[in-house]
């Protein structure tokens, strides 16, 4: 039995998930064994329990064996406090999972090269995953806040660090995933700057020696900023940190056309794993039926792949999408002129279709 918690979120999060709820409703129809419960987070979570993350909905994730999210956050939330906004639900149930390794891939289809914002050619045939560490660096350090300096000026800071096991452990899964692909790995840090990034090369190059058949490089985020625009196809496994891979990979979807195409995962430990879209919440298109449900459709083949170990069935959900996209059919941040613009619900079942 697979035992999914679904977890729509806020702002076009019910919408996009329910579309991925129709691709499992039908592999379920197919005799695969799926079990889906429903639980608020985020936004939704404050309006129901006054808290992003609600306690049953911690525990209904920590008894599942995957969590389905769509998306937080919206401009009504912005005015509370900082532990009450929906962001923070999200940052809670990654630490309170223990989900340590986000994967983030960023592909281009053949079919939507045109819609990326750069040359075809720069563009064709890329295929990279970024492996994002996610419950350690500047966004969970302490000590953190606001305070005031002795000369009575305000002061904001924020706390940057590792411990070796955190760097270790995802260095093993970023050097697992290369050995998978074409063994070819490159970590992005900043140490000619920072003592963390220091000690993040360090650890890295050490773990490399257990993984000869990978080729390892190093760069500076800076310049991995600029490679990624210049010349994106030299990458194949990028591994970075928290920040550096939050910002990384937002400018990676772009490569591919719309983040509204990328899908992406949250390991712990033993493949349980959180699987969700890279785009937010959108509250300004929520409720017109415009959204593009692929990245989260694409983020249950993830699951299926990561979680379940079912190759099979994530690679027939990715091929059901593909058979989609070369119908021609295309969500509004995907389409161009020749091809017939359809709404959300109406992907979903076109995907449905093509499974």
């Amino acid at each position: 039995m697979m035992k999914i918690a679904v977890l729509p979120g806020d702002g076009i999060g019910p919408e996009i998930v329910a579309q991925a709820a129709k691709v499992l409703e039908a592999l379920r129809g197919d005799g695969l064994k799926i079990e889906m419960e429903y639980a608020h987070i985020g936004g939704a979570g404050y309006d129901a329990a006054q808290d992003p993350l609600p306690e049953a909905t911690l525990k209904l994730a920590q008894a599942s064996d995957a969590v389905l999210l769509g998306a937080v956050g919206g401009y009504q939330y912005d005015t509370l406090p900082r532990p009450m906004r929906p962001e923070q639900g999200l940052l809670r149930i990654r630490k309170g999972l223990g989900l340590f390794a986000n994967l983030r891939p960023a592909l281009v289809y053949p079919e939507l090269v045109n819609a990326s914002s750069l040359k075809p050619e720069l563009v064709s045939g890329l295929d990279i995953m970024i492996l994002r560490e996610l419950t350690g660096d500047i966004y969970f350090g302490q000590p953190r806040g606001i305070r005031e300096l002795p000369n009575g000026e305000r002061q904001g800071f924020d706390t940057m660090h590792y411990s070796e096991s955190e760097v270790r452990r995802v260095a093993h899964v970023g050097f697992g995933i290369a050995m998978k692909r074409n063994k070819k790995m490159c970590s992005v840090d900043k140490a000619n700057v920072l003592d963390t990034s220091m000690f993040w090369r360090e650890i890295v190059t050490e773990v490399a020696k257990e993984y000869p058949a990978v080729e390892l490089s190093h760069m500076y985020v800076d310049n991995a900023a600029m490679q990624l625009v210049r010349a994106p196809k030299q990458f194949d496994v990028i591994l970075t940190g928290n920040i550096f891979g939050d910002i990384l990979s937002d400018e990676a979807s772009m490569l591919t056309g719309s983040i509204g195409m990328l899908p992406s995962a949250s390991l712990d430990a033993d493949n349980k794993g959180l699987y969700e879209p890279c785009h937010g919440s959108a509250p300004d298109i929520a409720g017109k039926d415009i959204a593009n449900p692929l990245a989260t459709i694409l983020s249950v083949a993830m699951m299926m792949r990561y979680t379940f170990a079912r190759e099979d069935i994530a690679q027939r959900i990715e091929g059901a999408v593909r058979k989609v996209l070369q119908q021609g059919l295309r969500t509004g941040d995907i389409y161009e002129s020749g091809m017939q613009k359809i709404g959300t619900a109406a992907m979903g079942d076109a995907v449905v279709a093509a499974l």
